[in-house]
This record gives C-alpha cells, structure tokens and sequence, in this order.
C-alpha cells in the first residue's frame, strides 16, 4: 500500500521532485529501483517499515519503528565517478536537516558515509547505481535516520544514537522526510551553480576529526594518518609517516 504525493504534513515539498510513502516494504532502494523505470522525475521513497533494510558492505541496518528509512531515485547527468560524490551533497543535506533539531556543533560528518550526534551515529547514506555506458542510467541514495529509536547492544566504535534521546521526543518521519527533500534540492542547487568543490567544501566544514589522528581500514590494510583533508575525487587524503596517503574506500575509526 502506498500514497504518491507531493505534499505532506502541512510542510513545503520541493518543487520538480516527487515522494511515494509505503506502509511496509522489503527496502525502499530495492523498491526505487524497481520503479525507476516509471518515474517521470526525481523521486524519493519513504517506508513506515522496512523488511530486508541494509547499510554498507551488505550489513544488517536494524530497522526500528518511527526511524526514518528513504531512497531518492533519480537520473543525473554524470558518470559513476561524478554520480559518487553524491555522498557527500547527502551528508551535507543530512547534516542541515538534522541541524533543524539540535544545535550544528553536536552534528559532525564521518568519511565516507556516516553523519554523528554527540560523537555516536545518527544517520547513514548508502549509494547505489546502474550504469551501460559513459553514464549512470540511474543514482538511488538510501538514507537512514534513528529518529525515534537506536539499536541496544551492539558493539560498534561510534555506537548508535536517536535523534530523540536529544530531543526527549521523537520526528514524524514524514515531517522529516520534507525537511530533508528541501535541503538536499538546496544541496543540488549548489552543485548545478558552483560545482563539487563548493560541496566538498561545505562537508569540510562539517567533517568529524579534520586536522586529527585517525584509522582507516580497507580491505588490504589499516592506514594510520592525519585527516588531511578529502580530495576533489572524493578520496580521503591522511598524513602518515611515510607521506600523504590516499584513501578510496575504507572504515574509518578515531
């Protein structure tokens, strides 16, 4: 069951995308991709409950109701390797729309994906894209947000955290889900005027441990370094003792 709207809790809805809310589904990436084909724009897909949801590398996102669990599917202009620095134009909207909760200096921004309140992990993107030739024929982001609830009892380095043990009530998703449209269609206003560098360096601005110590673990090794700063490709750029380092895919710790 599902409602397609543009509007919703008496909240302004960008103009030029639209939404689908579902009551259930297996996972609304897997849902937007298999819609794709009758979208006529820019489409974000909330779901009240998510039956398969899932983070990085294939991980088990544990879905909580009153969260927040959306995917914007759409057709950008750009090849798989422009279409990833997407990530980042997510987390900087991420960060503004949570930002209209709590204070900025308790939001903070974790290469590559992740957006931390108070130091522990609020938020999550996940990109996913299909692509034949030059360019991608479709870009979905995935984004999860423990608004009402944080998985108990899991030991992670930046351990789980709801919006609403901050606020001591939690956000309608919906509400948040047009906070979120109206700030990532912000976000792609930026991109479209200046380009990435103004989007890299909004998320700079935002980045947990810049100038400091940190781990990045990859599939071949650990990487010990200074958070330099990330390129214009993305990549996170580190200091070690054996020169600057960059970094295209890892986990990173502090």
């Amino acid at each position: 069951m599902s409602t397609r709207s543009s509007e919703g809790r008496g909240l302004p809805w960008p103009s030029g995308y639209d939404k689908v809310v579902l009551d259930q589904v297996d996972s609304t990436m897997r849902e937007a991709a298999r819609q794709i084909r009758t979208l006529s724009k820019p489409t974000w897909f909330l779901a009240r409950r998510q039956t398969e949801a899932r983070g990085r590398h294939n991980r088990t996102w544990l879905e909580q109701p009153g969260n927040f669990a959306a995917t914007l599917i759409f057709r950008p202009d750009a090849s798989p390797q422009e279409a990833a620095k997407r990530s980042f134009l997510a987390a900087n909207a991420l960060c503004e729309a949570l930002a209209l909760y709590v204070e900025h200096e308790k939001l903070a921004l974790k290469w590559p994906n992740d957006v931390l309140l108070n130091g522990g992990k609020v938020a999550g993107i996940l990109l996913e894209s299909s692509s034949r030739g030059p360019f991608v024929d479709w870009l979905s982001i995935g984004i999860g947000v423990n608004l009402a609830h944080a998985p108990k009892g899991i030991d992670a380095p930046f351990p789980p955290i709801s919006l609403a043990e901050e606020l001591g009530d939690a956000v309608d998703p919906e509400e948040f889900l047009s906070v979120l449209a109206n700030a990532f269609a912000t976000q792609e206003g930026k991109l479209a005027t200046f380009g990435f560098p103004r989007i890299r360096d909004d998320w700079l601005k935002q980045a947990a441990r810049l100038g400091e110590t940190i781990v990045a673990r990859t599939s071949k090794e650990t990487v010990k370094g200074l958070f330099d700063t990330v390129d214009l490709d993305g990549n996170l750029i580190l200091i070690t003792a054996t020169g600057p380092r960059r970094i295209t895919a890892a986990d990173v710790y502090f």
